[in-house]
């Protein structure tokens, strides 16, 4: 889910970020002192504060992730976040956010439950990575790690699925001094399983009128899907080692290539996928990287088309490594999904398939939000109006 033109902006950004979180982390957060008399002065973030916002932040995404829970408790109305007061609480604004984010999401459980899927338990944990502290407004960064058990309806889903997400908090200290949960940002240019905020678009490139590149077929989502086995010894490409890949590298990025995550608009999805399959057999096509037709990468460069979702589908076709399926429900192990959220002719986010039902049901892994076997049922509850692009590899 990344757009190649900006990659370069990004890296500078990148430096200039991290040298200024050097800074921040080797300074003291001191308190600015000059509130009014009326006022209670501004106050510290202290290590006690700072475990309450880890703590509320954990219910608050812990609440999220229940909604989707087969009589989890969310479904009774009840909240881990409602029950913080006092010191630390969620504002008032962001409650009533937070009340309809958890309608949305018992509705894609609905949906799931009609596509024959269910979660039987989950479990959510966050840390805090940083806190950041300006006069009464405090900037807390965490990473959010969650685990969903399939509950076996089917009978031969996987056991779980997983995914780890960044947010960034914003709290601001009232009269009193008290703190409250005005804002969250997710941070990944991601399709996290309990996300329900507006996802990242990603422009399509422009290229010259004389090498216009080829157009995917869009897959229609309806189950069960037409049979179209995959022949998984007539290409010469290793499938198993494309998940195996995948399983590995998931939530533990490979240091052998760059970390496009986090970057703003695009993110590593691409670059995840193209890594998948290089480790099952795809070889480098060698030249310019702004070529579609070239196809390579590792830790000092890549192609346009290793890294950018739409350059990865038009490479991927005029090169006939991939076919187009009609159903996203044809998709095997090693084979590629592709999603315009907005069905505005650009692609935003790419996948791959790391398991396949025998009832015929694909699960993809995938980068930005990092994300192990999600089902594609799940994919399409939570993004019914989304495009979709399936590739057979």
């Amino acid at each position: 889910m990344r757009s190649r033109k900006l990659s370069r902006k990004r890296r500078r950004a990148t430096i200039v970020t991290a040298a200024a979180a050097s800074v921040v982390a080797g300074a003291a957060l001191l308190p600015n002192w000059s509130a009014g008399a009326s006022t209670v002065a501004d106050p510290a973030v202290d290590p006690s504060t700072k475990a309450t916002f880890q703590r509320l932040a954990d219910a608050v995404f812990t609440d999220r992730t229940d909604a989707l829970v087969d009589g989890g408790k969310t479904s009774r109305n009840t909240s881990l976040s409602s029950r913080f007061s006092g010191d630390v609480r969620v504002s008032s604004t962001l409650s009533r956010e937070e009340k309809s984010a958890l309608s949305q999401l018992r509705g894609r459980k609905s949906r799931l439950e009609s596509l024959g899927e269910k979660y039987s338990s989950a479990n959510t944990s966050v840390s805090l990575d940083r806190t950041r502290l300006k006069g009464r407004h405090a900037t807390v960064n965490v990473t959010e790690t969650t685990t969903l058990t399939y509950e076996k309806v089917k009978g031969n889903e996987p056991k779980t699925t997983g995914f780890q997400a960044h947010h960034e908090l914003t709290f601001k200290a009232d009269r009193k001094g008290d703190w409250q949960l005005t804002g969250i940002r997710d941070t990944d240019d991601g399709v996290a399983v309990n996300q329900v905020a507006a996802t990242t678009f990603v422009a399509a490139p422009k290229t010259a009128a004389d090498d216009a590149p080829p157009s995917a077929t869009r897959s229609v989502t309806t189950w069960p899907a037409p049979a179209k086995p995959k022949n998984f010894s007539a290409s010469g490409y290793d499938y198993k080692a494309m998940a195996a890949y995948a399983a590995k590298y998931w939530n533990n990025y490979n240091s052998a290539y760059p970390d496009f995550n986090g970057q703003g608009a695009g993110g590593d999805c691409t670059n995840f996928v193209s890594q998948s399959l290089k480790a099952g057999g795809w070889k480098h096509v060698p030249g310019y990287t702004d070529d579609f037709h070239k196809w390579f990468g590792n830790s000092d460069i890549q192609s346009d088309s290793f890294v950018g979702v739409n350059e990865f589908s038009w490479f991927a076709l005029s090169s006939k490594r991939v076919t187009s399926l009609a159903n996203v429900y044809q998709l095997d192990v090693g084979d590629v999904l592709q999603m315009d959220f907005n069905k505005d002719g650009s692609k935003d986010h790419s996948m791959i398939v790391t398991y396949r039902s025998p009832q015929g049901v694909p699960y993809v892994t995938y980068h930005s939000t990092n994300t192990y076997n999600r089902s594609v049922a799940s994919i399409i509850a939570s993004y019914p109006n989304a495009a979709y692009y399936a590739y057979r590899t």
